[in-house]
């Protein structure tokens, strides 16, 4: 069963963020804990780690901004 990569709240006010950029490509295996992603909120940046250990499939585009509660994408 895949695992969904969700844009987590960081911030008590934060309500959307951005993906600045993914570190790790569409298809490639991940461990959990692995930095997968830069998400910009409230004038900060912060690495997301991967939930789960998997083949990462990425639906959300870098240099988008998505609300929080979003699958930024999944790890089978």
């Amino acid at each position: 069963m895949a695992t969904e990569i969700i844009l987590p709240k960081i911030g008590f006010s934060m309500n959307e963020g951005t993906i600045s950029e993914w570190l790790v490509t569409d298809g490639t295996a991940v461990t959990e804990g692995q930095p997968l992603f830069l998400l910009e909120a409230d004038k900060s940046a912060n690495e997301v780690e991967s939930p789960a250990t998997g083949t990462l499939r990425i639906q959300a585009e870098a240099g988008g901004t998505y609300e929080v509660g979003t699958v930024l994408g999944t790890i089978e």
